[in-house]
C-alpha cells in the first residue's frame, strides 16, 4: 500500500487493485477513512473529528496530485509524494 503524504501523524495511502470512484485512505491510529478525491468526503470508515478536518482542507488543495497519484497506481506505478 503506497503511502503517498503523511499529515499531522495521520497517513495518507493508495492501495492496489482499487475500485472506482477514485479515492484514497487515511489512517490514524485505529481509524481508517476512505475519502473521495472529487468531493472530498468520507465513503467509508471514520476518523476522529479534528483529524478529519485537517484531511479534508489538506485534499481540496491538492486534488490534482491526489487524481495523479491514484491514476498511478491503477496503472500498476508507484504514486509520487505529496508534500504540504
Amino acid at each position: 500500500m503506497p503511502v503517498v503524504a503523511f499529515i499531522d501523524g495521520i497517513s495518507i495511502e493508495f492501495y492496489p487493485n482499487e475500485h472506482p470512484p477514485p479515492h484514497f485512505h487515511a489512517r490514524y491510529a485505529e481509524f481508517i477513512a476512505q475519502i473521495s478525491i472529487k468531493s472530498c468526503q468520507v465513503m467509508r470508515g471514520s476518523l476522529p473529528p479534528a483529524q478529519l478536518k485537517k484531511v479534508v482542507a489538506w485534499s481540496e488543495k491538492r486534488q490534482p496530485a491526489l487524481m495523479a497519484a491514484w491514476l498511478a497506481v491503477e496503472e500498476k506505478r508507484k504514486p509520487e509524494k505529496i508534500h504540504e
